[in-house]
């Protein structure tokens, strides 16, 4: 019976086989991960370029924002000052009576 010791010797060297195989498959080459990438690329760049015009965009609307917020103070600095005088004409004049 000197065949099973061929055998149990022969496992070893079976293993060694599939397991170099298979770490072998695993490998990927430079041109198929730039294809497998590709489209997921051009998808990031288009996402990438709408977010920066959007940035752009909130940046006009804040400055626009605050520039109407410096023209309200204004107005209402305004309105402070003319409130006393308006009060003093109110006061000034002579009502005349409802008949």
């Amino acid at each position: 019976m000197p065949r099973p010791a061929n055998r149990v010797a022969s496992i070893p060297l079976a293993a060694a086989l599939v397991l170099g195989g298979l770490s072998l498959a695993g490998c990927a080459t430079k041109d198929y991960v730039n294809e497998q990438i590709a489209p997921v690329d051009s998808r990031i760049t288009t996402v990438d370029a709408k977010a920066g015009d959007a940035i752009q965009r909130a940046d006009a609307a804040n400055a626009a924002a605050q520039a109407a917020a410096a023209d309200a103070r204004t107005a209402n600095q305004r309105l402070d000052q003319l409130t006393p005088r308006v009060d003093t004409l109110e006061q000034a004049r002579p009502r005349s009576p409802r008949n």
